[in-house]
């Protein structure tokens, strides 16, 4: 939802427009005595995020989208948009909120109690320490140096959106949530800021949850640029002024994304479209992480991760990441998606432990606690599973091959495996479905609405 502030703010347009618009930003000091952060890369990266502020909201649209409640102050979106040095490519990586991570040493900003480094959702980070502890934070994790930080509530998002006249969204499905009210019946959409903002907010549409609602943002991110780039609106100055004026008057950037930053990516952005995109999430190593205190997180994949963060340091497209070297089989469902119970059904002691382990380094939920079978005499494994849930039971058969699948109704959700005594190689899978937790690049022209 940010990155249409930075599409609207850099047209190719003259200096003295650009200055009087960078007079109206709000300024935030994000980088204010940091030290030991990563060295700088080539390129520009900008950390922009979407905050759940809402003062500005009306009445009429609190009840209207759903934004009831009080905010908890927290980043509702963050991603890493990544400008490579020649200015032909822009890079976004989605940083998924409930993600783990451990906040170095701060001060919290509301208490004003001194706090060492402690486990935390990545969204929270803000709460505590505001922008700054959200750039430590992510600079910390992804060791991507953040060379700009901008931020967009609500009511930001929402003018964006208005002033172009809506964004096109596409959908094969019925896509409904009740905690935002969105409710939109397969095929094309033109959709208007509140309804935008519902959109791009909603984590109960699909049982993909934040990353399904990550990918409706990418989606969403391509149909923007389409939109902006397509319409004439950064090729006219008055036009672009009028509704940039608008937009940048409720946002709020570091003091050093000035006039020439805004003219830098301008200059970056006349040629601009979708296909000059890429997109990107986190590859997610275990959903469902539980840390005390915490509550349920996710944990990043520690090597697929680092070879995607390291793409943005070096420059590089994310769509030329290595990938793992094991073969890795294409499944319907992905296994962070799929809660397992592993236990023993032979004699071998630790059999089920080192199959447990196995199965959640591939990626399954598995509850990290093997058992004993009743029998103790089972040579092929079996995969228990409720009727249900047979997608789910077919993608670990595959990461079981030689398995056995058993119906058992009423079983529930999380799937039984009783590991035998026959071979019980793990293989490594993922889902064709890039928006299940996996970390498939795609370009802007491959998301967008054909």
């Amino acid at each position: 939802m940010t990155l249409s502030v930075v599409v609207l703010a850099s047209a190719g347009i003259g200096h003295s427009l650009v200055s009087s618009l960078d007079s109206g930003i709000a300024r935030v000091d994000p980088f204010k005595d940091m030290k030991n952060r990563p060295r700088a890369g080539h390129g520009m990266n900008v950390l922009m995020v979407g905050t759940d502020g809402r003062d500005r909201i009306t009445e009429d649209e609190r009840q209207r989208y759903r934004l009831g409640g009080a905010p908890c102050h927290c980043t509702d979106t963050l991603m890493i948009v990544h400008i490579s040095e020649d200015r032909e490519r822009a890079s976004v990586v989605s940083l998924p909120r409930d993600s783990y991570a451990e906040t170095p040493p701060h001060t919290d900003r509301t208490t004003g109690e001194k706090h060492r480094g402690h486990p935390i959702k990545i969204n929270a980070a803000y709460a505590e320490g505001g922008p700054q502890l959200t750039v430590r934070t992510v600079e910390n994790m992804t060791h991507v140096k953040v060379d700009h930080y901008l931020e967009v509530d609500f009511t930001s998002f929402m003018k964006t959106v208005d002033v172009l006249g809506g964004v096109k969204i596409c959908t094969d499905q019925r896509l409904t949530d009740s905690y935002t009210g969105l409710d939109l019946a397969p095929g094309d959409h033109t959709l208007r800021g509140g309804e935008a903002l519902q959109y791009v907010r909603s984590r109960h549409a699909d049982a993909s949850s934040d990353l399904g609602r990550m990918k409706r943002q990418q989606r969403f991110l391509a149909g923007l640029v389409d939109r902006a780039t397509s319409s004439g609106i950064l090729l006219n100055p008055l036009r672009f002024r009028d509704v940039a004026r608008a937009v940048l008057g409720s946002v709020r950037a570091d003091r050093g994304f000035g006039t020439e930053e805004l003219l830098d990516l301008g200059r970056a952005m006349r040629t601009f479209s979708p296909s000059s995109s890429e997109f990107a999430t986190v590859p997610i190593g275990r959903m469902g992480y539980a840390v005390e205190g915490v509550g349920s997180t996710v944990k990043w994949d520690p090597v697929r991760s680092e070879h995607l963060f390291k793409a943005l340091r070096d420059d590089r497209p994310l769509a030329t990441t290595p990938r793992a070297r094991a073969t890795v089989v294409r499944v319907e469902v992905a296994p962070q998606q799929i809660s397992v119970q592993v236990e023993n059904g032979t004699r071998t002691s630790g059999l089920a432990k080192r199959v447990d382990a196995a199965l959640r380094a591939t990626g399954f939920r598995t509850t990290g606690r093997p058992t004993t079978a009743r029998s103790t005499s089972v040579r092929r494994t079996v995969i228990s599973h409720d009727p249900r849930w047979d997608r789910s039971a077919q993608s670990l058969a595959a990461a079981l091959p030689g398995s056995e699948l058993r119906p058992v109704p009423g079983l529930g959700p999380t799937l039984r495996v009783t590991a035998g005594a026959e071979a019980h190689q793990v293989r490594r899978v993922r889902a064709d479905d890039p928006g299940q937790g996996e970390s498939a690049v795609v370009r802007g022209d491959e998301v967008g609405c054909s």
